[in-house]
């Protein structure tokens, strides 16, 4: 059933633009509604086998360890419950947000696409299906982010996004590379069960750096936390879904997941610590700058993004210490601020939307007073910044301080005798969280307190209608559901904790008041010089002056996207486009050096007795084709060439035949007779042929490599007879050949069957350049008809 399940979004994403087109007048995001609808359904009835791990094996690839096996844990379930809840209510959202007259077939399949990738890399338990999903929810962000493709901002961000989390994605790639290599297995559950062997491989260093990178590129760590800010230019419904609680959460997942692998390495701990930490503190207080709500929301997304990873490393101290308490509350925390996170982080990007569809902007700057002009909007958005300010008696002050729990136990225990890290973490905990309260506090005061009259915004501010305030109505009234009874989600967050440790751990309840301990003092003072810093901030916002703009992370950027854009084209025009003759000496010349240098570095014995006896047939046969080249070479005549062409290769096939290899004979024959044809045909079109006189030295070099490049292959072909050293796959084919293709031509069978992908590519590649030439040959005739006209 999961299988349906995760393959739901993307049947259904087959039929949007199919149903916008034939009614009209209904809103797309209906027909798309009943699919995370069933989602939710599904995944909600799993609650009631929560403490077992579920799981189903599909078959699909299985010879190259390609399989849809799924598998249903605590960390699973709770990523699931995000991605189809949260995607229900932000399709439910977006039939008010978007109007009709948008492309919505086009949105609704790429956020289908993305709903169903998303399931796949919280639900797989085969890695390599995770990786084809991972990289899956960047081509359909891709294509969400650059939806208002007319704006040139949207584009800019899609392919930063793109290019960053791909870069990403090919690092989770050479780490799979790795892990399948050490373990012979693609399954993460085996691989989990086979952690000690992964830690004594010499190659566990390099896979962690690889898994981290892809985990801080998805989930916008810095420094690769610049393509988060930029991908605010999706639809809002987008962001709400995209960028607050599923796609950046991928990365948290993934450092979720292989935690029991990892963990015991300190390089994996610190760098989740203190990266985690040092994004959350530098992304919060960029955040307090930022003019764009927007902006805002996506730096404090990075914020606490950064946050949730740090608790991951602060966690991993539990499996290094044998299951010490101390640290299990860190990874308590963790999954408990990615529930938060999502309520109230979801509910925000739909109030500034909200904002946005009804004042036409989202310029802090335009906007005051909003409090009696939108009073339904202004509650949704006071409460979840509230929660994310961490003030009690809310859920994000509940997570918080679990967070400043869990540093100062690190700082207590594991960082005790190190100083210069416990002050850092202290230092980097403090600054963020009051940063945190800052940017939450001061968005409230400046964009909802003030006289209504100094608003300067395109339309006159109003209310929102009720089916556009019914979804952050539902996820704020969630958020407070979890404030106020957060024992009742104890079940689901203790499953997702012990699917984390692999290992089944005693979970406290979670209380709103501990007393009066060092937790709660560091939170008030938080709130206490966040409220001054707020009520000076005129007076010390020029610090953010102070660092040039010419030393931002986006300048570094772009320049090096323009700067390899100048250098792959400089490349492309030097060795591409120039002449023909050029790139074929360029490639053979290459082939001939390599094969000097492994043959000087590698000798190989050639093991000419083991060859076959010429006969004179053969030696007649090769006598035409040698004559027929220097007939080629010697002609004036296209028509000529073209017989003489054909020629050497029906003498091939009569070679093939002499050989016993008649497939081959006819499946060249076959080639031949076709080719010639459209020789035939694409020559009588062709303008009078140009003869090129060349030089005695033109010809000379042309000679030379062509005589070196026959004797390199020739070479290559007897030691590769001669040296076997794998046995050949011939005997698969002519065993299997006709049992399993049903076919007798073992040549057309490789090419339909054993090898029908690859033929079907080559035959894809051939219909495009098809299409590219028909459409060339169109619009110069088209242009050549507008000149007659012109004239």
């Amino acid at each position: 059933m999961t299988l349906w399940i995760v393959l739901l979004p993307f049947i259904a994403a087959l039929f949007p633009i199919i149903l916008q087109k034939k009614f009209r007048t209904i809103h797309t995001g209906w027909f798309v509604l009943p699919i995370p609808v069933i989602a939710s359904i599904f995944f909600i009835s799993k609650l009631s086998s929560l403490g077992q791990t579920l799981y189903e094996k599909n078959n699909w690839m299985s010879r190259i360890g390609l399989n849809l096996n799924f598998k249903i844990d605590g960390i699973s379930l709770l990523f699931a419950l995000l991605i189809s809840v949260i995607g229900m209510l932000v399709v439910f959202y977006s039939i008010s947000y978007l109007s009709k007259r948008e492309e919505l077939g086009k949105f609704y399949t790429y956020l289908l696409l993305f709903m169903g990738a998303m399931f796949g890399v919280v639900l797989s338990d085969n890695i390599l299906a995770l990786y084809m999903f991972w990289e899956l929810t960047s081509i359909s962000s891709f294509l969400l982010i650059s939806f208002w493709y007319f704006k040139e901002k949207s584009i800019q961000g899609a392919l930063k996004s793109m290019l960053i989390t791909v870069f990403g994605g090919l690092m989770l790639l050479g780490a799979i590379a790795i892990l399948v290599s050490i373990t012979h297995t693609t399954s993460i559950d085996a691989m989990i069960q086979n952690a000690n062997i992964i830690q004594n491989h010499k190659l566990f260093p390099l896979a962690i750096v690889l898994i981290l990178l892809a985990a801080f590129t998805k989930s916008a760590q810095f420094p690769f936390h610049i393509w988060l800010p930029d991908a605010m230019e999706a639809p809002t419904p987008v962001s709400a879904y995209l960028h607050s609680a599923t796609m950046v959460k991928a990365g948290i997942y993934l450092v979720a997941r292989f935690t029991p692998i990892f963990a015991v390495s300190n390089m994996w701990t610190n760098s989740l610590i203190f990266i985690g930490l040092f994004t959350m503190c530098f992304a919060s207080m960029k955040a307090v700058n930022q003019k764009d709500l927007k902006g805002i929301l996506a730096f404090s997304t990075i914020s606490q993004l950064g946050l949730i990873m740090s608790l991951l490393g602060f966690g991993s101290f539990a499996l290094k210490n044998n299951h010490n308490e101390l640290f299990i509350i860190a990874v308590t925390a963790s999954v408990f601020h990615i529930l938060n996170h999502a309520s109230f982080k979801g509910a925000l990007f739909m109030a500034v939307g909200i904002i946005d569809h009804e004042t036409g902007s989202r310029d802090i700057r335009k906007l005051n007073g909003l409090l009696t002009l939108m009073p339904v909007t202004f509650t949704i958005a006071v409460l979840g910044l509230l929660s994310m300010a961490g003030v009690p008696p809310f859920n994000g002050f509940l997570s918080k301080e679990m967070f400043i729990t869990s540093v100062l136990n690190a700082v207590n225990s594991s960082f005790s005798g190190q100083p210069v890290l416990s002050s850092i973490a202290l230092i980097l905990m403090f600054i963020g969280s009051m940063f945190t309260f800052i940017y939450c506090i001061k968005l409230i005061i400046d964009i909802f307190f003030g006289s209504p009259k100094d608003n300067t915004t395109e339309k006159a501010p109003h209310e929102a209608p009720k089916l556009l305030l019914a979804s952050p109505i539902i996820l704020i009234s969630i958020m407070v559901v979890i404030s106020l009874v957060p024992n009742m989600f104890l079940p689901l967050l203790s499953a997702a904790t012990n699917s984390i440790l692999n290992q089944s751990v005693h979970i406290e309840h979670i209380h709103h008041f501990h007393g009066f301990n060092t937790p709660l003092f560091i939170t008030l003072a938080i709130i206490i010089f966040g409220a001054l810093l707020v009520a000076t901030f005129k007076y010390w916002e020029k610090i953010y002056t102070i660092l040039p703009a010419q030393f931002s992370l986006n300048r570094g950027y772009d320049m090096l996207l323009a700067q390899s854009q100048k250098k792959s084209k400089m490349i492309n025009q030097f060795l591409v486009l120039r002449t023909i003759r050029f790139s074929m000496s360029a490639i053979l010349i290459t082939l001939i050096i390599m094969t000097i240098y492994v043959f000087i570095n590698n000798p190989i014995h050639i093991n000419f007795e083991s060859l076959g006896s010429i006969q004179p047939y053969e030696l007649i046969l090769v006598g035409i084709i040698l004559i027929a080249i220097v007939m080629i070479l010697k002609s004036k005549s296209r028509l000529f060439s073209i017989i003489m062409l054909s020629a050497i290769g029906y003498s091939i096939a009569l070679l093939f035949v002499f050989f016993d290899a008649p497939d081959l004979a006819l499946t060249q024959l076959a080639i031949e007779t076709i080719s010639t044809a459209l020789f035939l045909m694409c020559f009588y079109h062709l303008p009078r042929q140009y003869r090129h006189e060349e030089s005695s030295r033109f010809k000379i070099s042309n000679f030379v490599i062509a005589l070196l490049s026959g004797i390199c292959v020739t070479i290559i072909a007897l030691a590769a007879y001669s040296n076997k050293f794998y046995p050949s796959i011939a005997e698969y084919y002519i065993k299997n050949v006709y049992e399993l293709a049903a076919g007798k031509n073992m040549v057309n069978v490789i090419l339909v069957d054993f090898r029908g992908f690859d033929t079907l590519f080559e035959s894809s590649v051939l219909g495009i350049a098809g299409i590219g030439i028909y459409t060339l040959i169109r619009l110069r005739q088209n242009r050549g008809d507008n000149n007659e006209k012109a004239k």
